[in-house]
């Protein structure tokens, strides 16, 4: 059963019209959606920090006052800093383990390499070069003699135990050693 060309469900116009509500829809949920986190964070501020009443005070009560600010503020400062310090350790330790993952399954992510444009010219002498690079490598090879074993005489085992016992035949060891 060879089916012709499918004919599309909707025509481009009717397409057209549904991309272009959607669009209008998702624009409203998002201007929506902000203004919702702007009424959140208000009632969060209000709430957190209460207003300042300035008006009436002496100086030596907005001093005590100011004291007061500046150790919230290092408060809140220091636990701003611990909870940065987690989050880059936590970043590390997801990097590191994320590594982990991709070792254990054998794939290795690849680095995204940059074309390179090479020219003929630049072709022909890079593999001229390597042609040179062999040809120069087997011509600084150094030659190694081998040197010929040494043989060890083969004698009967009895005499060798009597010349070898005692401190003359540990003498002969170490002479034969050297």
């Amino acid at each position: 059963m060879s089916e012709g060309p499918r004919k599309p469900k909707y025509s481009a116009t009717r397409r057209l019209l549904l991309k272009t509500k959607m669009l209008k829809k998702a624009e409203k949920l998002l201007v929506q959606e902000q203004q919702q986190k702007k009424v959140e964070r208000e009632s969060a501020l209000n709430e957190r920090v209460p207003l300042l009443k300035l008006s009436g005070l002496s100086a030596h009560e907005l001093q005590e006052l100011c004291k007061d600010l500046h150790q919230k503020i290092d408060i809140v400062d220091e636990a701003r800093y611990d909870l940065a310090i987690k989050v880059s350790r936590n970043d590390v330790e997801i990097q590191s383990l994320t590594q982990k993952i991709y070792e254990l399954k054998g794939k290795m992510k690849r680095p995204n390499l940059k074309r390179v444009k090479k020219s003929a010219d630049a072709m022909l002498g890079s593999i001229s070069d390597t042609k040179l690079m062999k040809a120069d490598f087997k011509a600084n090879l150094k030659t190694v003699k081998k040197e010929e074993e040494r043989k060890e005489e083969v004698t009967d085992w009895r005499k060798n135990v009597e010349a070898m016992s005692g401190m003359e035949g540990r003498k002969k060891k170490f002479n034969a050693g050297q």
